[in-house]
């Protein structure tokens, strides 16, 4: 380990050397490529420098109290040297899990779909809550939300919403979101008071560009059709609604968000780009599936991760056993401790993992 942070080390001072040059300076390219890369070091590099300064503490305590001390003196460098022989396991777990192996889609935007499942009315109208959670994160964290596509229902529910989410490090914040979300409510509609049960798929898939997926775009079928649903006076009239089908792997994407039929082919290509690749992406994780049966994961998508009751007020996520009681709070976006629960769960299985 601490060979691997030496060298880190060392990198992010050539770094910090190459970006003073002029020549760098210039670059914009080759400038802004290492300014990720010293932000991706930083927090390992302050990390480590801290357990060096712990190391150094620790040694020059034991140097002290080889030595004739008075005995309050004494007591002050005994209670330092105890705070930070405490502190340093601490600090190497925090390190190795800053030096696990990062997920290359970490830093990107995200496409989120949301869809109505079992439930019917009831299922669309909280897949709109869902997307409501969402976006309200988003705006809390300073993540910007742009809807792709919609299906929307006459009760304001969404049989199914496409949108994206662009901020830095979006993906590594919510790939944990993906699988089904089961949501226990009366709904508006029951004039009885009972209780149903509903389901809305999520799925959250890291954004990719032209060059990360390469389409041929003899696999493509491209459809203009009018738009249907709420959305302004243009819907119906015009054209502009885009649907595009891959035909190797039959996956269809549709888009009719814009009245510009360019933005929605824009769009809708997003969208295919990520789908493919998220098919490859499963492809992979079945494989593994059987090796890492206790992941948090970004895997099995049908798999019930959350469920939301709205009588007892509580979210519970059912992969890390964590139980809040504060359903409203959460539904208006503060989810960031569930997403750090998560996201500690899955360091320490990947830990565990490579340790094991």
């Amino acid at each position: 380990m601490i060979n691997k942070l030496e060298a880190a080390e060392k990198r992010y001072e050539q770094i910090l050397e190459e970006l003073s040059l002029p020549e760098v300076v210039s670059d914009q390219n080759k400038y802004k490529e290492l300014m990720r890369e010293q932000k991706k070091l930083t927090p390992i590099i302050e990390k480590y420098r801290e357990y060096k300064t712990t190391l150094d503490a620790i040694e020059e305590a034991q140097e002290m109290m080889a030595e004739k001390l008075d005995e309050d003196l004494r007591e002050l460098v005994e209670s330092e040297y105890k705070e930070n022989k405490e502190k340093l396991p601490v600090i190497e777990e925090e390190l190795k899990v800053l030096l696990l192996p990062r997920d290359e889609n970490d830093d990107k935007n995200v496409i989120v779909e949301i869809r109505g499942g079992a439930g019917g009315d009831e299922a669309a109208l909280f897949a709109s809550v869902l997307y409501r959670m969402y976006s309200m994160y988003s705006d809390t964290v300073g993540f910007k939300t742009e809807i792709l596509s919609a299906n929307e229902t006459g009760l304001g529910g969404y049989k199914e919403i496409s949108f994206m989410i662009e901020g830095d490090g979006a993906y590594s914040k919510l790939k944990f979101e993906s699988g089904v979300h089961r949501v226990q409510r009366v709904p508006e509609t029951e004039s009885q008071g009972r209780i149903h049960t509903s389901t809305v798929t999520v799925a959250v898939l890291p954004e990719m560009e032209d060059v990360e997926v390469e389409i041929n775009q003899a696999d493509l079928k491209i459809e203009t059709c009018k738009s249907s649903g709420a959305g302004g006076q243009h819907i119906n009239k015009t054209e502009s609604a885009i649907r595009i089908y891959h035909l190797p792997t039959g996956l269809v994407v549709e888009c009719q968000d814009e009245r510009s039929q360019h933005k929605n082919k824009d769009k809708a290509m997003k969208i295919l780009r990520s789908k493919l690749y998220d098919m490859k992406a499963q492809e992979q994780h079945d494989k593994i599936a059987g090796q890492r049966k206790a992941q948090v994961g970004t895997g099995d998508r049908s798999e019930r991760i959350r469920t939301y009751n709205y009588p007892q007020g509580r979210v519970t996520d059912h992969r890390i056993g964590l139980t809040l009681y504060s359903l409203e709070n959460f539904l208006n976006g503060h989810i960031e401790e569930m997403l750090t629960a998560l996201a500690t769960a899955d360091a320490a299985e990947r830990l565990k993992s490579q340790e094991s």
